[in-house]
């Protein structure tokens, strides 16, 4: 007799997604909100992150992710007077001091039953030597004191497609700077620390112009069990790591 029912389709299989370093300009404001833009001037970006767990290919629900980046200008909340156009020296990356309290494009979510978040924010603008990103942290989450939780599983840093990024840094609230950002290709931590594998898909939310701003999306495998070395629990009483 003939079998004619169909067989199920594999799953995907996720990897590790890399993790890269925190960055000078990581705080922990407590901020649960889709919404972190915070009327900054940009353009528009909405943000889809899909967390899995790269043992089981399972989403991962309930875990704290955590965004923060640069606003067009390239200044970070917290330390806004801090002069983007002057490259930051490696090794003073640990003992910046924060100029402000204030908290534009950062805050978190927590993942849904499909491991999902959203995020609604503005394509960020860049700081001299780096390229375009955001960062990125997962909190594995338990009980109800989740914002007093320091257990950080992964730390990552997400990049942009090049032809995407020329055409926002053209725009109004992005020119005008004294220097220029580097390409992927050229920024360090992409280089070395897997930035192809944390390139986002991105796409045009209007159908003629890219003023109506963009949609970005990924999928990021993280170890459950895991305590990144990129965000200690000491970190957290920090103004910097």
């Amino acid at each position: 007799m003939d079998d004619n029912t169909s067989a199920a389709p594999p799953l995907p299989v996720y990897q590790l997604s890399p993790e890269q370093i925190a960055g000078p300009y990581f705080r922990n404001p407590k901020l649960i909100r889709r919404n972190v833009s915070e009327g900054m001037d940009g353009i528009p970006l909405v943000l889809r992150l899909t967390i899995v767990d790269a043992m089981t290919g399972q989403p991962v629900t309930g875990a704290l992710v955590d965004i923060w980046h640069c606003n067009a200008r390239g200044a970070y909340s917290g330390w806004s007077k801090v002069n983007p156009d002057k490259e930051v020296d490696v090794d003073d990356i640990g003992s910046i001091p924060r100029t402000d309290d204030d908290t534009y494009l950062r805050g978190g979510q927590f993942t849904d039953k499909m491991g999902i978040v959203r995020f609604t924010t503005i394509y960020p603008g860049f700081y001299a030597g780096r390229a375009l990103h955001i960062h990125v942290a997962v909190r594995i989450t338990a009980g109800n004191n989740y914002l007093e939780e320091r257990h950080v599983a992964w730390v990552g840093q997400l990049y942009f497609p090049e032809v995407a990024s020329r055409s926002v840094l053209n725009a109004r609230e992005y020119s005008g700077r004294a220097v220029s950002p580097l390409t992927n290709a050229q920024d360090m931590f992409y280089q070395r620390m897997g930035g192809e594998a944390s390139t986002l898909n991105i796409h045009t939310i209007g159908r003629d112009s890219n003023e109506d701003g963009f949609f970005g999306h990924m999928t990021i495998g993280v170890d459950t069990f895991a305590a990144s070395s990129q965000i200690k629990p000491e970190d957290f009483d920090k103004y910097t790591v």
